[in-house]
């Protein structure tokens, strides 16, 4: 281990951010220290108790930098947005895809509809939830509408059409029919409200009504309607069991917490709302920062992508920025949110119920981690050893081309970051400057064009690529490599046919065994390059032949064609639309437009 001593004696005792860098100046790890010499002394200190994980980050720290902040707070918020940025290996990271269903009413509507979304807006609405694993936002809507008379239609209701009759749900008393003027909004909303009190745990009016709804159906030998609120009531059953003893009804809650393994960990997050536990879900960890550490990030991430609608958060760990994460989620939320560390009471059962839950699931995927980690990160080090490259191959990019005969030509480039997609900074090319099927020119022209935004501001391109990959064999890589060497940068050619790795200015390329991590690491970063350049590829394809019908139509030619697809952006949303929202498009009046709606009007069982 690197001695650092002398650079410790200089660090202050302030708040900051520090960051580790392995010998190839790649940040390994960002934490976050209320007194940045204590705390980055102490990976460094044998005395000092470390996980395995920490042991592995420490054997690979070459060098540190550090970033001082104002305020403790500041350093909490910087830790995250560089996380965030970076994506070190050896921190948390929430992935962008994960979203929770939420049910959703939104009280400006006049007379508002209940339904289940998981995209969260600042319109004003009322959001309940999330529902996760033992609890289905769908189920509570069902439930409600078994109970209340609220419209379960999902149209614009603010239109009323002539002549426009109630639906079978107002016939058997499941909807006040509020499209046909059956009810005024003030009568409606009071349901709403009764809705919203519901949700927000109050069920006893709920289970009566229902109870009520099926005596009533029994008595009219409705027995299958009887049967549908017999139902809704062991759905109710359920939701009741879920209460917490000794919890207050209009207690939100947010639970998080973490069992670790010292090299591998399980982060639970369980929901309770008006005191009824909505479910919860595990996330497996293996990063290198302490329970602590890792705990504090995640409900950072976690807040960054879900609204804040709990009053208390409660944690299984003490957190070192317990109280500024508080005053943090405070201001975002716009109320008070407490953090908690309970030890006893019913905010300690909820801990251990968490708890548990995160233990029971950390043993099963402990297997499934390793295995991950030699798919992605364990391949990278086996393929620096396989092809002898000066540092491990942490971001990968691989390029394709695709044409058909030497039109519509693209091509691709995806980028793989420690053996997994970065699906955000992927970028697709149309080839302008080469005639015909070239690919080998056309390849040139990419990386050119890549290189020479190496500099810019795009975050796609700002960072220089570990290892560059083209689709192909000598003669594709040979067009390149005078390029991309003139950068320091490594570049391979994979050829398909034998799975050969070619080298520049080496006659024998390189065969992996067919189960070596390292090649298919490559396939699969070759395969997704393939399947990005045929998906474009295929996308042109269909617009230049939709182009090339909208010119049959009287007056259209190329440039107008290209307007309409550009303002609709699919085919059936321009035989859909009616004249005065063609007219909208640039350069078309209403001459334009009459054609285009005549034109579809007589194709209308045509394939256009």
């Amino acid at each position: 281990m690197k001695d650092f001593s002398e650079k410790l004696k200089s660090l202050p005792t302030t708040s900051g951010v520090y960051i580790m860098l392995d010998e190839f100046g790649q940040i390994l790890y960002i934490g976050k220290a209320k007194n940045l010499k204590n705390r980055v002394r102490q990976y460094f200190q044998n005395s000092v108790t470390k996980t395995e994980k920490t042991m592995l980050l420490v054997q690979k720290i070459d060098d540190f930098r550090i970033i001082l902040t104002k305020t403790e707070v500041e350093a909490l918020i910087l830790e995250n947005n560089l996380i965030k940025e970076h994506q070190p290996y050896y921190n948390i990271l929430l992935k962008d895809d994960k979203s929770y269903p939420y049910i959703k009413i939104n009280l400006k509507e006049t007379y508002p509809k209940i339904e289940v979304t998981r995209k969260l807006k600042a319109d004003g609405s009322k959001y309940f939830g999330p529902y996760m694993l033992g609890l289905s936002a769908k189920t509570i809507l069902d439930l409600i509408h078994s109970a209340y008379p609220v419209r379960s239609c999902q149209s614009d209701i603010s239109k009323r059409c002539k002549g426009a009759r109630e639906c079978l749900n107002y016939h058997i008393g499941r909807c006040l029919a509020p499209c046909v003027g059956r009810t005024d909004p003030d009568e409606y909303k009071k349901i709403i409200y009764k809705v919203m009190d519901f949700l927000n745990g109050n069920d006893k009016e709920v289970k009566s009504m229902l109870e009520q709804k099926m005596l009533d159906a029994s008595a009219r030998e409705e027995f299958e309607l009887a049967m549908t609120y017999r139902d809704a009531l062991k759905t109710l059953e359920k939701i009741v069991r879920k209460q917490v003893v000794y919890l207050p009804k209009d207690i939100n809650i947010d639970i998080f917490t973490i069992a670790d393994n010292g090299m591998y960990g399980v982060i639970n997050y369980m929901v309770v709302r008006g005191g009824k536990v909505l479910g919860a879900e595990n996330y497996p960890v293996d990063e290198a920062g302490s329970p602590s550490d890792n705990l504090s990030s995640y409900i950072m991430q976690y807040y960054d992508k879900n609204p804040i609608l709990a009053d208390e958060v409660l944690v299984s760990e003490e957190l070192a920025f317990r109280a500024e994460l508080s005053d943090y989620l405070t201001s975002k939320k716009g109320s008070r949110v407490h953090i908690i560390h309970p030890k006893a009471g019913v905010r300690g059962q909820l801990v251990d119920m968490s708890f548990n839950n995160a233990k029971e699931h950390l043993d099963v995927t402990v297997t499934k981690i390793a295995s991950k980690e030699a798919l992605t990160i364990g391949s990278v080090s086996k393929l620096q050893e396989a092809l002898s490259l000066p540092k491990p191959p942490k971001r990968i990019e691989c390029y394709d081309i695709s044409n058909i005969s030497g039109t519509d030509k693209v091509s691709s480039m995806v980028v793989f970051i420690n053996g997994e997609p970065s699906r955000d900074k992927y970028r697709r090319f149309r080839i302008k400057t080469v005639k015909g099927s070239d690919d080998f020119a056309s390849m040139r022209e990419t990386l050119t064009r890549r290189l020479k935004e190496l500099y810019s501001d795009d975050p796609s391109f700002s960072e220089k690529p570990d290892l560059i990959m083209v689709d192909g064999g000598k003669g594709q890589l040979s067009a390149v490599y005078d390029l991309v060497s003139a950068y320091g940068i490594p570049v391979i050619g994979l050829a398909k046919r034998e799975e050969e790795i070619i080298l520049p200015e080496q006659k024998e390329s390189v065969l992996l065994p067919r189960d070596s991590l390292a090649l298919k690491l490559l396939q699969r970063v070759r395969d997704e390059a393939h399947r990005f350049a045929v998906t474009y590829h295929r996308l042109l394809r269909k617009e230049r032949q939709t182009r090339s019908n909208l010119k049959n139509i009287p007056g259209i030619g190329d440039k107008k064609a290209r307007a309409l697809l550009v303002y609709f952006k699919k085919i059936e949303n321009i035989a859909n639309a009616d004249i005065e929202e063609i007219m909208k498009v640039e350069g078309f009046g209403r001459k334009h437009a009459e054609a285009v709606k005549k034109y579809f009007e007589e194709n209308a069982n045509n394939e256009i």
